[in-house]
């Protein structure tokens, strides 16, 4: 089958409507029932989930770790939980894959770990909400949130900063069984300006 893949001239949060209507019309051809969002504050995944509403697809938003700017904090704002959670939509987190831990051994001792380095490698190639896709699509899997199997195909949306920029359909998978070499499937769209910023 072959399918268009829209290239943005911009990343960031300027491209989210766009990248919401391809997701949602590709979810729906191709009959994907999980689409996993990144969403800090929860926006980003309730335009997901509105855009969705009634379909019967199934949209998880991932936001940062409890504490990635103040200790025992979630950036996650209740008004959009409420929403999401009225639509039937899930806003989760977990540690980030390609950081948590190894990141703070990096910043006492210096040098770069291994996720680091995959990290690094996922965004120079292809760019920040490339990474950001990848990486939202295993905390979702290892939350519990989305089905694993080797038949199984999700949408996963990432973006640079805020918002979405980029859209994939990939086979999901936990931390322990992760091959960025076999996962992606296809891309639906894709912000042109890559971006050295780390996070």
């Amino acid at each position: 089958m072959e399918k268009p893949i829209l290239y943005l001239d911009s990343v960031g949060e300027e491209n989210t409507e766009a990248v919401i209507e391809v997701a949602a019309e590709r979810a729906s051809e191709l009959e994907i029932s999980h689409i996993v969002v990144a969403s800090t504050s929860g926006k980003t995944a309730l335009k997901m989930a509105e855009a969705v509403k009634g379909s019967g697809i199934k949209v998880i938003g991932v936001s940062h770790q409890y504490g990635q700017k103040e200790k025992g904090e979630w950036e996650v704002e209740e008004e959009y939980k409420k929403k999401l959670e009225e639509l039937g939509a899930v806003i989760t987190t977990q540690s980030h894959m390609f950081s948590g831990i190894e990141r703070s051994i990096t910043k006492k001792f210096g040098g770069y770990s291994r996720t680091e380095i995959i990290a690094d490698a996922l965004r120079s190639l292809f760019g920040k909400g490339f990474k950001v896709a990848i990486e939202v699509a295993i905390m979702a899997a290892d939350s519990g949130h989305i089905p694993v199997s080797n038949d199984t195909e999700i949408i996963a949306i990432g973006g640079t900063r805020w918002g979405a920029d980029v859209a994939l359909v990939l086979r999901p998978a936990h931390s322990n069984d992760f091959s960025p070499f076999r996962s992606g499937k296809s891309l639906l769209c894709h912000g042109q300006k890559k971006t050295d910023s780390k996070k």
